[in-house]
């Protein structure tokens, strides 16, 4: 059986003086996982996924938006989201986040 492991999230990426940074770290038919690093001040608009989705926040802060909510995460933060629910992320601080999809499996 394959296995992935790193033993520390946090030096598998840098984060970037200006933009965001994203580093896949595993990719299959089951899961897609990407880490991201983003400067202070940097955000993602609003947008949706068809799968379910996990945020961890490895380090920073962030105001996200999930739906009609807005959330302040931190480091240790965590967020699940179904499919098609609409989120966005504002990096108040340099950020690194973990994303997970799951992708459903073919019945």
């Amino acid at each position: 059986m394959n296995h992935t492991f790193f033993a520390n999230l946090q030096d598998e990426l840098t984060i970037p003086e200006n933009g965001i940074l994203s580093r896949v770290l595993q990719k299959d038919n089951n899961v897609n996982i990407t880490l991201f690093g983003f400067s202070a001040g940097e955000e993602l608009s609003a947008h949706s996924a068809p799968t379910p989705a996990i945020l961890y926040f490895l380090e920073g802060e962030a105001v996200v938006q999930l739906g009609a909510d807005t959330v302040f995460a931190k480091a240790g933060s965590f967020v699940l989201m179904p499919p098609m629910l609409s989120h966005g992320i504002s990096a108040k601080t340099p950020l690194k986040m973990l994303l997970v999809q799951v992708k459903p499996s073919a019945s």
